[in-house]
């Protein structure tokens, strides 16, 4: 028999452990993403500049997954199951996209921090609404800081010529 599991209740605990747990991986993802990029761009002639550039967004995206390790093993958040997917993944598209070229290397870092940010602004809005003892000020904070990094990754990868 298979077990579906219920979506948690909005505010619940088990909902903000879900946000945690996706923002986990995706931070991963993000880390993964330009370690692939790095890894192809730093053996091309003449991309220096787009190294230095991404090694930034490198080390902001490190510190985000520093800091969502930090809520997991604090909250006692089980990480997602697909790590081991998103290790592969998503060195595999930075690395691709970037072999394909700079542009596409900033196409990507942009597509994908767009996506990013509308998650972080909806994970806002959800955060905004609970009040009380279910109110998280402090998981909203960061992911409000975050999202400004985020945004901030996608315009320069949109004024790099993504």
């Amino acid at each position: 028999m298979i077990r579906k599991s219920r979506p948690a209740a909005p505010g619940s605990t088990a909902d903000v452990a879900a946000m945690i747990r996706v923002d986990h991986a995706g931070e991963y993802g993000a880390v993964r993403i330009y370690e692939g990029q790095l890894a192809v761009l730093r053996r091309r002639a003449g991309s220096a500049r787009a190294v230095e550039t991404i090694e930034h967004m490198a080390a902001q995206e490190q510190a985000h997954l520093k800091a969502f390790d930090g809520l997991v093993n604090e909250r006692r958040v089980r990480p997602t199951v697909l790590e081991p997917v998103w290790r592969v993944a998503g060195f595999a598209l930075g690395a691709a996209t970037a072999a394909l070229g700079e542009k596409a290397a900033y196409a990507c870092t942009a597509a994908v921090e767009e996506v990013i940010d509308e998650h972080y602004a909806a994970q806002i809005a959800a955060l905004e609404k609970l009040d009380g003892d279910k109110a998280d000020p402090v998981l909203k904070d960061k992911i409000a800081a975050f999202r400004a990094d985020e945004a901030a990754h996608r315009d320069t990868a949109l004024a790099e010529g993504a």
